[in-house]
């Protein structure tokens, strides 16, 4: 890794070798707070609904109460529910889907044109991102870029330098965002 990219992890952050909530595979969507997920069990109408992760993370589904969806992709949260239905039906069969991934969204602040939130569909690199945000301010730092990752518990830093990227110097300067991420150009 480049002396420039380094990661600077608070106090309160994960330590090495713990667990992370982000996605191990490429491509897997984890659900977050606000995110609606539609569960279907099948032949059962009355359990069949959509639902509105709240701020807490859970959701209510009948028979079970309240059950954590966020940090769960559509599949573990799938699971997870058919191995508590087993209690009331013989073999439910159950899948989630997510209808709108609200979750899905990244923030630009500071020395760009359009500093706001942005959706984030499928795989976005960090010069994407910029694109999105307009481009650089005249006197935006773009070698002393920050991307503030959310962690359970805590906050990663990320540093990039947008002029090693820019000369072709250094390709880990584009790092891919995660939903949640915040983009911060002084």
């Amino acid at each position: 890794m480049s002396p420039a990219v380094f990661i600077l992890s608070l106090a309160l952050a994960i330590p090495s070798g713990a667990a992370q909530t982000a996605p191990t595979t490429p491509g897997m969507y984890r659900i977050g707070a606000g995110d609606v997920i539609q569960l279907v069990v099948w032949k059962e109408p009355d359990l069949t609904r959509d639902l509105t992760v709240r701020i807490d993370g859970k959701v209510t589904v009948p028979l079970l109460g309240d059950v954590t969806a966020a940090g769960r992709s559509a599949d573990e949260l799938a699971g997870a529910i058919a191995a508590d239905l087993k209690r009331f039906l013989a073999a439910p069969r159950v899948t989630v889907g997510v209808s709108q991934a609200y979750g899905g969204r990244f923030f630009v602040l500071g020395q760009v044109q359009r500093s706001g939130e942005f959706p984030l569909r499928g795989r976005t690199t960090l010069i994407q991102a910029l694109a999105m945000a307009g481009g650089f301010k005249e006197f935006a730092k773009a070698s002393e870029i920050v991307i503030v990752r959310r962690n359970d518990p805590g906050e990663t830093f990320l540093r990039a330098d947008y002029k090693k990227l820019e000369s072709a110097r250094d390709a880990t300067q584009n790092i891919v965002l995660l939903p949640g991420d915040t983009v911060l150009v002084p």
